[in-house]
C-alpha cells in the first residue's frame, strides 16, 4: 500500500483539544477552493472523470434527497482526484420555470403589482433582478456540504450559452420534423394557467360524489341511456355517449341520436370496445376534449371536442346558463338543473377516487384540450433504450433496467409548450398570412413575423445539460476532453424524467458530438447510478405536510458536515431506499470524535509516517494491522467502483473502530511499554502508516476532520491532493492474523466474564493461563494481561474461579482469583437496580406489541425494533437474575 513520504508534526498539540466542526470547515473548504483543486483542466493528459451536478431549481433549497445526490457525487470525484483522473464536477442550476414565476408573481402580488400591468419584459427583468438577489441560497448550502465543484464553470439554464444550446436543438429537430405543433390533450393547471408536466401532477384520493342521469326521453318506454360520472360539470362537453359492441341492452340504440339537454347538440350513441359493460350501467359519457380516454375515444370515432372550461377552468362559450361559473359551482348547479328535469337517477356519496393535483399550486389539474408544441418521441426513445440495451450507458442497479425499458419502449409524444413568460421562448415566428418559421441561434425572424408566446418545458433545456454545460454548440476543449461525462448520479424516481430526456437529447446529436470532439460515443453518460429515497427513521417518506423532514443544513450545524455526510453515504446502495435520524447523525458525529481522538493518541506516542521496516522486523499485531489495511482497501475499491457507498463505508467504519482503535491502538500501547526502542520505533512508522491510508481512504465521504487529520500527521499539502492508497504487494501472514485473532478471544472471554462477576474494568486480578504455549501464544502473554487486566499468579495463588476459551489449536483454561475482589451487598444492589430497568422494558414492549393498532400501523421496521428490544430485555432478566442469584448463594 502506498504510504506518504512527508515529515509528520508528530505533535499533538498541532491538534485542537477537541473536535469542533463548526470551526473549521468553513476555512477548510474556501482553502480548497482558493488553491484551484476542484478547477478542472482540459488540457491536462490525465484520464478524464466527469460528473454534471442535476441542477436543482433556482428558487429551492437543499433537501436531503439533494445532499444525499451532492455527497454522493462529491465522495466519486474526490475519490477519482485522488486516483490520478482529471476530474470535472461541472455545478449549476435550473431556472425551473414554473417556480420561478409563480415566486416573483407572489411577490409583485404582495406589492400590489401584476405581471400584465409589467408587461412580459419587464416581468422578465424582475426575475433576473431576483435570481441574483435571492438566487445563490443553493450554492451557500453546497458549500457547507463540501462539494468539490468546479466554480468556475458554474451554469444555468438560461444563461446565453445555454439558450443558444437550446434554440440550436429545437430548430434542427423542428427541420428534422421532430418537433410539430398540434391540438392534444394536456395536464391544465387553472391557477398557474398553463400546460404541466406528468411529473408536476401528484395523485391522491378525494372522496366526491358519483351521479348518474338520465341522457333522452324521461319516458322508459322511448330510446334513453343512464351515464354515471365523478366530473358532472364536463356532460357541457359531451360528444357521444359509447357503450359495448356486444351489449344486447344497447345494440338498438347504436347509431342513434339523443338530446343534449342543455346544448343544441345531438349526442350520438356509439359502440367501442373500450368500454367495460360490467362496470355501472355499461354506457360511459364521452368528452373528448377534457379526458384522455374520452379523447383517444373521440380520435377513433372522429368527434367533435368542444372546449368547454377556459384556461381558468370556468365554463365558457358553451351558450348556456352555466357559462361564467367555475367547474365546481357548475358541478353543482347541473345537477340541480338535472335533478329539477328528472334525470338524475341516483346519487352516490360519498365516491373514493384518484384526483391528480398540481405540484406546484395544489388544486387538481384540468385534462385540457390545447394547441401546444410536442415532440415526437418514437426515435428519440428507441434510441435511449438501444443505448442501455447495447451496454453504452449502463444502469445501476440492473434491477431497474426493465423500469427503464418500460418507459422507453411505450413513451408518448412529449408536450414541450408552456403557457408561461420564464423561459426559453419558443423559436417560432408567425406572419400575416398564417404562416411560420423556426428560427436558429444566429438567423433573424422575418419582417413583421410575431413570435410564439409560450415557453420551452424546463425539461427541454435541461435535457441538454450534459453537453450544453461544455459549450455546445461550440466544441472546446471541455467537450474532447470531458464527454461524455462518466456517470449520472440521481434518484430512482426521476428516471423516467430528467434521464429518459438526456438520453434522447444525447443520442440525438451524437453523430454531430462524436464528429466534433473525435469521440464516437453515442451517449451523454457511461453509467447512471440510481440511489433510492432518504426517509425518516420509521421508514415513511420525508414531507412537509408529515413533519417528518429533515432539514440537511440543521445536520451540518448540529454535527458537523462530516457526520450528515457519513450518515448518507454509509445509507446508500444502488436503487435502495435509507432511513435516517438523529441517532444516525449522533453516531456519525461520535465516529469522527474516535477518529480525531485516536490521531491524537498516535501523534503523542510518535506515529510516523514513512518506510516501513522489512517484515521480519515487524510484531504479529503490527503485521497483521497491515494485512487488515490492505483487505479493507480492497473492499471499500469494489464498494465505491459498484457504487456500494454503504459497504465501503461499514468496512471503513468498522475497520477504524473495531480493529484500528479498539485493539491495534490498545495493543500498541503494549508494545511501546516493552521497552524495545527498535521495535517500538517499527510500531510508530506502521501506526502512521495505517492511520495515513485510512483517512485518505475515509476523506472522500469525510472531507474536513480527515483533511486536518492528515495534515497534521503528514505535514502534507492537503489530503484532497494526496494519492488514492494502493496494494501493498505483500502476501498476508496468516499465522500472524491467527494469533492476534485467538489473543483478541481470549482476552474478550476475559472480560465479558469479568464483566458477569462484576469486577470494575480498571481492577486487577491474579490469574493463571493454562495452555498458552499449545495455542502458540506464549509470546502474547504481556498483551492478555494489559488488556484483561490480569496479574500472574503467585505462589499462595488460589483459584476462585475457571473458565475455558476454546481457539484455533487447543483450549485455554484462565483460572482466577476474585475473592475479596467483589462487595457482594453492593453488587447485588447494584444488580437488582439494573434488574428493574430490563423488568421495566420488558414490560413496556410487551405491552407495546400486545396493542392491535399499533401493530397495524406501524412499519414492520419499527415493529421489528420493538421486537428485538424486547428479546433483548427478557434476556437482560434472566441473566441478571442468575447472578443475582449465585451472588445469594456465596454469601
Amino acid at each position: 500500500m502506498t504510504e506518504s513520504t512527508a515529515h509528520p508534526d508528530t505533535s499533538s498539540t498541532a491538534l485542537p483539544k477537541a473536535w469542533d466542526p463548526g470551526a473549521h470547515e468553513d476555512e477548510l473548504y474556501q482553502g480548497w477552493v482558493d488553491a484551484g483543486y476542484f478547477t478542472a483542466d482540459p488540457s491536462s493528459d490525465k484520464p478524464p472523470f466527469s460528473i454534471v451536478l442535476p441542477p436543482p431549481n433556482v428558487t429551492g433549497s437543499l433537501h436531503m434527497g439533494h445532499a444525499l445526490d451532492h455527497v454522493l457525487m462529491d465522495a466519486l470525484c474526490r475519490r477519482r482526484r485522488m486516483q490520478g483522473y482529471e476530474v470535472l464536477w461541472l455545478p449549476g442550476m435550473d431556472h425551473a420555470g414554473i417556480a420561478t414565476q409563480s415566486m416573483v408573481e407572489r411577490q409583485l402580488t404582495a406589492n400590489g403589482e401584476n405581471k400584465d400591468d409589467l408587461g412580459r419584459d419587464e416581468f422578465i427583468n424582475r426575475v433576473w433582478a431576483w435570481k441574483a438577489e435571492s438566487g445563490g441560497t443553493i450554492g451557500t448550502q453546497m458549500r457547507s456540504l463540501g462539494d468539490g465543484v468546479d466554480w468556475s464553470r458554474e451554469r444555468f439554464t438560461m444563461d446565453e450559452g445555454l439558450s443558444k444550446a437550446v434554440q440550436t436543438v429545437f430548430k434542427q429537430m423542428y427541420d428534422d420534423g421532430l418537433i410539430y405543433r398540434a391540438e392534444r390533450l394536456v395536464n391544465w393547471s387553472p391557477v398557474l394557467k398553463t400546460a404541466i408536466s406528468d411529473i408536476e401532477v401528484k395523485y391522491s384520493d378525494v372522496e366526491g360524489e358519483l351521479v348518474s342521469f338520465r341522457y333522452g326521453s324521461l319516458d322508459d318506454n322511448e330510446p334513453h341511456i343512464v351515464v354515471a360520472t365523478t366530473r358532472l360539470e364536463t356532460m357541457l362537453g359531451d360528444t357521444a355517449i359509447a357503450v359495448h359492441p356486444d351489449d344486447d341492452r344497447y345494440r338498438h340504440l347504436v347509431g342513434t341520436e339523443l338530446d343534449h339537454p342543455f346544448v343544441d347538440r345531438k349526442i350520438p350513441v356509439i359502440a367501442d370496445d373500450y368500454v367495460d359493460p360490467e362496470f355501472g350501467s355499461g354506457a360511459v359519457k364521452i368528452t373528448p376534449a377534457h379526458d384522455p380516454n374520452d379523447f383517444a375515444l373521440g380520435s377513433r370515432h372522429n368527434l367533435p371536442m368542444p372546449v368547454m372550461l377556459d384556461e381558468s377552468a370556468h365554463v365558457a362559450g358553451t351558450g348556456t346558463e352555466f357559462d361564467g361559473l367555475d367547474r365546481y359551482e357548475a358541478r353543482a348547479k347541473i345537477r340541480e338543473v338535472l335533478a329539477a328535469q328528472g334525470r338524475i337517477v341516483k346519487e352516490v356519496r360519498p365516491y373514493l377516487h384518484s384526483v391528480g393535483h398540481s405540484e406546484r399550486s395544489g388544486e387538481p389539474i384540468e385534462p385540457r384540450l390545447s394547441m401546444q408544441w410536442w415532440v415526437n418521441v418514437e426515435t428519440l426513445a428507441k434510441s435511449a433504450g438501444d443505448a442501455v440495451r447495447s451496454g453504452e450507458t449502463v444502469i445501476h442497479p440492473k434491477s431497474l433496467e426493465p423500469r427503464w425499458f418500460a418507459w422507453v419502449d411505450d413513451m408518448h409524444d412529449w408536450c414541450i409548450s408552456r403557457q408561461l413568460w420564464w423561459g426559453h421562448r419558443i423559436p417560432v415566428w408567425y406572419g400575416p398570412d398564417g404562416d411560420m418559421v423556426c428560427v436558429g441561434p444566429d438567423d433573424e425572424p422575418p419582417a413583421g413575423y410575431v413570435q410564439d408566446n409560450d415557453v420551452l418545458d424546463t425539461w427541454f433545456s435541461s435535457g441538454l445539460w450534459p453537453f450544453s454545460t461544455m459549450g455546445w454548440p461550440q466544441v472546446g476543449d471541455e467537450l474532447k476532453k470531458f464527454y461524455p461525462t462518466s456517470v449520472l448520479v440521481t434518484g430512482y424516481d426521476i428516471l423516467f424524467f430528467w434521464v429518459a430526456r438526456m438520453m434522447m437529447f444525447g443520442t440525438y446529436v451524437a453523430d454531430a458530438l462524436g464528429a466534433q470532439t473525435g469521440n464516437n460515443t453515442p451517449v451523454p453518460f457511461r453509467n447512471v447510478f440510481l440511489h433510492g429515497l432518504v426517509r425518516d427513521e420509521f421508514g415513511s417518506k420525508m414531507s412537509k405536510s408529515k413533519g417528518n423532514g429533515i432539514d440537511p443544513l440543521d445536520w451540518v450545524a448540529q454535527y458537523g458536515a462530516d457526520a450528515l455526510r457519513f450518515t448518507l453515504a454509509r445509507g446508500a446502495n444502488p436503487g435502495g431506499d435509507l432511513s435516517v435520524g438523529d441517532d444516525h447523525a449522533q453516531s456519525s458525529r461520535n465516529f469522527a470524535t474516535k477518529l480525531f481522538n485516536a490521531t491524537k493518541f498516535a501523534l503523542m506516542n510518535g506515529a510516523a509516517v514513512g518506510e516501513l521496516p522489512a517484515r521480519e522486523d515487524l510484531t504479529d499485531t503490527d503485521r497483521w494491522i497491515l494485512d487488515r489495511l490492505e483487505q479493507v482497501r480492497l473492499d471499500v475499491d469494489a464498494g465505491f467502483e459498484a457504487y456500494e457507498f454503504s459497504k465501503a463505508c461499514e468496512a471503513l467504519y468498522h475497520f477504524a473502530w473495531d480493529e484500528f482503535c479498539d485493539w491495534y491502538l490498545e495493543l500498541a500501547k503494549v508494545q511501546f511499554a516493552r521497552g524495545d526502542e527498535a521495535r517500538s520505533a517499527a510500531t510508530k512508522v506502521v501506526l502512521g502508516t495505517v492511520l495515513d491510508a485510512l483517512l485518505r481512504m475515509l476523506h472522500p465521504v469525510m472531507p474536513f476532520v480527515t483533511e486536518v487529520l492528515w495534515k497534521t500527521l503528514t505535514g502534507g499539502e492537503s489530503v484532497v491532493i494526496s494519492q488514492w492508497p494502493t496494494s501493498s504487494g505483500v502476501a498476508t501472514d496468516t499465522v500472524a492474523a491467527d494469533r492476534v485473532e485467538d489473543t483478541q478471544k481470549l482476552i474478550t472471554d476475559i472480560r465479558r466474564f469479568r464483566s458477569d462477576q462484576g469486577l470494575k474494568p480498571s481492577q486487577k486480578v491474579a490469574a493463571e493461563l493454562i495452555g498458552l504455549d499449545e495455542a502458540d501464544l506464549g509470546g502474547q502473554r504481556d498483551y492478555i494481561d494489559s488488556l484483561a487486566k490480569l496479574t500472574p499468579a503467585e505462589d499462595d495463588f488460589s483459584a476462585t474461579a475457571t473458565i475455558e476459551v476454546r481457539l484455533r489449536a487447543t483450549t485455554v483454561t484462565v483460572r482466577i482469583d476474585t475473592s475479596g475482589s467483589i462487595d457482594v451487598e453492593a453488587e447485588k444492589r447494584r444488580l437488582a437496580k439494573d434488574l428493574g430497568v430490563a423488568e421495566k422494558e420488558l414490560d413496556t414492549t410487551t405491552k407495546k406489541l400486545g396493542n392491535e393498532q399499533f401493530l397495524s400501523k406501524a412499519p414492520d421496521a419499527v415493529v421489528d425494533k420493538i421486537r428485538g428490544r424486547q428479546q433483548f430485555a427478557r434476556d437482560e432478566v434472566v441473566r441478571i437474575s442468575a447472578k443475582i442469584e449465585a451472588l445469594g448463594s456465596g454469601s
